[in-house]
């Protein structure tokens, strides 16, 4: 027969804690509180709070920072769940001394603090200058796209949510309609009406909601050279659609500029656009003031600090900043792995990416643009067959060059015995839908700075140091993703989340402190 160790619940006993023994030495929670108790400033925080007079006491700012803090670092976003924390996990305890602050408080903590929370991390980004983590020999520059607390699905144009509204309109009437027929006929299911009914109150909220929006607020327009209508957000008008590797998700691009030597994070901010091109310049100009202010450099691209980014960030207005600003930079364009022999066999041999989304079931076009005459004299265009093709206007590409467009009438191409050939879609010409043939041009052969950064990058030493930059800043977002799960924003509009943002990187930041700072020795 087996033989166990009795237990009883029904007993007593006394536990004497003593909350500082709980924070161990070469701890994360340890390396926060010391730095909070000891090292940062949290004058800024007091900003607002005038209850000296009067009224009830207000929690600390180092309490509220590092259970926040330490909650983000476990992946816990969600205000209530930290107050539960504070009641039942002894490390929270520990960093709270023992005291719950209301959800509400730890909520409001966050959204009202921006200007707290950027001082707080130029004051962390000093701390690590101080003992000697940031090289300020390369700073590698990425953005992390990350779903935003709103939904797709209330995205659109102005355009399109109008139709959505009228559709929600005409839904509404049905539903009407049908529960008077019922009563007309006389015929009774309460269960039915009572879903009926909650269904019209469904669909009635939906309709006010877009109705308001639509008469509160304006189309939001691009960022591109030509700016045009993208699509709103009812919920978080801040926030956009995004394409990720994942699929198209409404949210925040979440930008950081981080440092080769120990992976510090120098800059951190959030945009709403899913394109990063238009964010270079603000990220360089932020990162070059911090350094300044905390008077480490007055300018720290001219004290001779590589920058490297993304492709993302590649167009011809870019290129002309960094070349006029003479900062030594690496950003490549989209093309820059073809040009590359090294990488000449590398579908060969490890297939192409994303092999299992569905291909597009069009047909390519086997007559190539250059079959095409094109006078870049007098800008026109003759196909294959002798037909003239309309001029359809010519732009500025992001690589700094002239593209003219052309199109061929429909009428034309519908009737070509070539069209098959030449078409991506002529079952479209024969029903007499779409448009006819389209080809482009470039007609600038005059250098560009693209062409000046192109000659950077395909060079040795642009390969040696461009190469740096994946192994630099992607393991950043690896652990703010991953360790730290942050796969979506909990806040809505751009400020918000870009104090969440910051927050966040400055757990990174407190953790290469906590690993390689002097309290790791």
């Amino acid at each position: 027969m087996a033989n166990y160790i009795p237990y009883n619940l029904n007993q007593n006993t006394m536990v004497v804690i003593n909350f500082a023994d709980q924070l161990q030495s070469g701890t994360f929670e340890y390396a926060l509180a010391y730095l909070i108790d000891r090292k940062i400033d949290l004058s800024r925080f007091d900003e607002g709070v005038s209850n000296d007079g009067g009224g009830r006491r207000a929690y600390d700012p180092a309490i509220l920072l590092k259970i926040i803090l330490f909650a983000y670092s476990k992946g816990i976003t969600s205000s209530r769940e930290i107050m539960w924390c504070c009641e039942t996990n002894i490390i929270f305890k520990a960093l709270s001394c023992d005291s719950v602050p209301h959800f509400t408080t730890i909520a409001s903590f966050v959204r009202n603090h921006s200007d707290a929370i950027e001082d707080l991390f130029s004051q962390v980004v000093l701390i690590c200058e101080q003992e000697g983590l940031i090289g300020r020999e390369l700073f590698a520059i990425d953005g992390c796209k990350l779903s935003s607390n709103a939904a797709k699905e209330w995205s659109g144009t102005f355009k399109e949510l109008e139709q959505k509204r009228d559709k929600i309109k005409r839904l509404i009437q049905h539903h009407l309609q049908e529960d008077k027929a019922q009563k007309d006929q006389h015929t009774r299911d309460e269960k039915r009406e009572q879903r009926s009914q909650q269904a019209v109150e469904t669909l009635n909220k939906a309709f006010d909601k877009i109705d308001h929006f639509l008469k509160t607020q304006s189309p939001r327009m691009g960022q591109a050279q030509r700016p045009k209508e993208v699509k709103s957000n009812i919920t978080d008008n801040e926030s956009a659609k995004m394409k990720t590797s994942k699929g198209t998700v409404q949210g925040y691009n979440g930008i950081a500029t981080v440092d080769k030597k120990h992976q510090v994070i120098v800059d951190a901010q959030a945009f709403g656009e899913g394109q990063e091109y238009h964010t270079l310049k603000p990220i360089l100009s932020a990162t070059r003031e911090r350094f300044n202010q905390l008077g480490i450099e007055r300018d720290i691209y001219k004290a001779g600090t590589i920058v490297t980014a993304d492709t993302g960030f590649a167009n011809e207005a870019n290129m002309a900043m960094l070349f006029n600003d003479k900062i030594d930079a690496y950003v490549p364009d989209s093309k820059f792995r073809e040009r590359d022999t090294r990488f000449t066999y590398q579908k060969e041999k490890h297939g192409k990416r994303h092999q299992d989304k569905p291909k597009r079931d069009r047909q390519k076009a086997v007559i190539p643009s250059t079959e095409f005459a094109f006078d870049p004299v007098t800008e026109t265009c003759v196909c294959p067959t002798g037909q003239t093709l309309s001029h359809r206007g010519k732009r500025v590409t992001d690589s700094g060059r002239t593209k003219v467009y052309f199109e061929g009438r429909l009428s034309q191409c519908s009737a070509c015995k070539k069209k098959n050939d030449c078409m991506r879609r002529p079952e479209s010409a024969n029903h007499r839908k779409g448009n006819g043939r389209q080809v482009s041009f470039l007609v600038s052969d005059k250098p560009t700075y693209t062409d000046w950064m192109k000659a950077r990058v395909d060079s040795d030493k642009g390969k040696h140091i461009y190469s740096h930059r994946m192994s630099v800043v992607e393991p950043v977002f690896g652990n703010i993703t991953v360790n730290k799960k942050l796969n979506r924003f909990s806040l809505r509009g751009k400020q918000k989340v870009n104090d969440q943002w910051r927050l966040y990187c400055l757990v990174h930041n407190i953790e290469k402190l906590a690993n390689y700072g002097e309290m790791a020795a």
